[in-house]
């Protein structure tokens, strides 16, 4: 198990999350799709906000289970608790340190059918 420190682009928030990042989740939700998303889910025990909770805006839509975060200040997403596994946290892999394109190749990819999880079909996008 390793420690990853997280932030949004401005360093206004900043996360770390404790996990071995073996593998990565895509979803073809609106929202995933739109933000481009690769994310890790990490369980409560294994996140924690180290500054900027004040700086984050959530967002929800569809059953407003889903609850997505983003920084106020230059709108990075960062993390979610998803619809499936809302007692979960679910880390843009992106936010990570040391974490890049190359690194996210050699990691397993699991796919998630966002768009059939929906119940209100795909005009109005679905919690991921």
């Amino acid at each position: 198990m390793r420690k990853y420190a997280g932030s949004c682009h401005c360093g206004a928030v900043a996360f770390e999350i404790e996990t071995e990042l073996d593998q990565v989740n895509v979803c073809n939700c609106s929202i995933c799709t739109r933000r481009n998303a690769v994310m890790h889910r990490v369980p409560p025990e294994r996140f924690r906000i180290l500054q900027g909770e004040d700086m984050l805006i959530l967002y929800t839509f569809n059953t407003g289970t889903a609850q997505h975060y983003f920084c106020r200040n230059c709108g990075i997403y960062t993390f979610h608790k998803p619809r499936s596994a809302p007692d979960q946290y679910t880390v843009n892999v992106f936010c990570l340190e040391g974490i890049d394109k190359d690194v996210v190749a050699g990691l397993a990819v699991n796919r998630f059918d966002g768009r059939a999880f929906s119940v209100v079909g795909n005009e109005g996008g679905v919690a991921t």
